[in-house]
């Protein structure tokens, strides 16, 4: 790994098999399927192995879309939160399932479906979200249709519908509860279904999660109205299965002891900045403490405090965690800094590079 300029990001193929045997064992305890939800994690370089453990692709976009039904196979179910005039052909002329957003969206589009399958957004009104921006349910959302009569009104049109209202929720009684919900108030509706999404957002791969009794509450879902359950994780699919490899260019004191490495959190990681978080930082052991600083202009670039068996010296390089999810789907030009290379570790422990980028990529992104 040495041998690779920083900064990249680097995906562990060994990490990402641990989530994926989690996977597996859902799939087949519960008889529900898996579908990796693009919009958290599209490296299609690694869709070699995921394909082998899931049941296919979720998209928000007719790029979306696309990338999973060429990079993917699988099934390939669309999504959007509002489909255009220009688009909605092609949409469907890449997918297996077609889910609208709204009735209005139903009714607009649903001619195009061609025969697939088609599926409403359900939004309950009930949620866990930690983070009012991320939250399905929040005052005035616009992410699903919530009043059961409108929905019942249109429910001999549809073959499915997709409820996303977990967001990193840990907490299997709370996602029962949160199901529980959802059968009181769209019972009837459910009963008329082949197929219901729940979406993503359960951390049904963390650590000392009841597996087993997760399981058990899907298949007894499924069984009680009748349908195939689809699930669509994205954090939980690639959890801790990637870092952001980077090298120190400067480090300083003001206050505090500061170093600045070759990437940043509004180009490379935005959630970080986003939801006002930090990111595990390198060994996280010693007594000497470093605030990470990013290279850009932004006064607020940083990707948190880390603590280190030794003082850190221009050109150490540090890896920092959780470099999967939502990171390379959002990597930008800011600054015009240069955007980290993307390599995989195999499981043999080679690492190759698959991706770099260049001055014609950043010119290329522009006009």
């Amino acid at each position: 790994m040495q041998t690779l300029s920083t900064p990249y990001y680097l995906i562990d193929k060994p990490a990402l098999q641990r989530n994926l045997d989690i996977i597996d064992r859902v799939r087949r305890q519960s008889g529900a399927k898996v579908l990796l939800a693009l919009k958290c994690f599209a490296a299609w370089s690694v869709f070699d192995l995921m394909r082998q453990h899931m049941d296919g692709t979720t998209s928000s976009s007719l790029y979306e879309v696309r990338l999973g039904r060429e990079k993917f196979g699988g099934e390939t179910h669309a999504y959007s939160v509002a489909y255009a005039d220009h688009e909605i052909a092609e949409v469907v002329s890449h997918c297996d399932k077609i889910i609208f957003n709204s009735i209005g969206q139903l009714q607009r589009y649903a001619s195009f479906a061609q025969g697939k399958p088609v599926g409403l957004r359900l939004n309950p009104g009930v949620s866990c979200a930690g983070f009012d921006l991320a939250d399905p349910a929040r005052a005035f959302s616009r992410l699903g249709e919530s009043d059961p009569e409108r929905i019942r009104a249109v429910a001999g049109r549809l073959d499915g519908v997709m409820i996303h209202n977990n967001c990193e929720n840990g907490d299997l009684a709370r996602f029962d509860a949160l199901l529980s919900q959802v059968e009181q108030r769209y019972g009837d509706v459910l009963a008329r279904l082949d197929w219901v999404s729940l979406g993503g957002g359960i951390s049904f791969t963390a650590p000392g999660y009841p597996v087993d009794a997760f399981c058990e509450r899907l298949r007894r879902f499924a069984q009680t109205h009748g349908v195939q359950v689809y699930l669509e994780p994205g954090e939980a699919a690639v959890r801790h299965s990637a870092t952001l490899e980077v090298s120190v260019l400067d480090v300083g004191y003001n206050g505090k002891h500061l170093a600045i490495v070759d990437a940043s959190t509004e180009a490379h990681m935005l959630d970080l900045l986003v939801y006002r978080e930090t990111a595990p930082l390198g060994e996280d052991a010693g007594g000497h403490t470093y605030m990470i600083c990013g290279k850009t202009c932004l006064a607020g670039d940083i990707f948190g405090e880390g603590r280190f068996a030794a003082p850190l010296q221009i050109g150490d390089r540090l890896s920092i965690g959780d470099a999967a999810s939502y990171t390379m789907v959002k990597k930008n030009w800011f600054n015009g800094v240069h955007m980290p290379s993307i390599a995989v570790k195999e499981a043999d422990g080679s690492v190759r590079l698959v991706r770099e980028f260049s001055f014609e990529d950043y010119v290329g992104s522009l006009s």
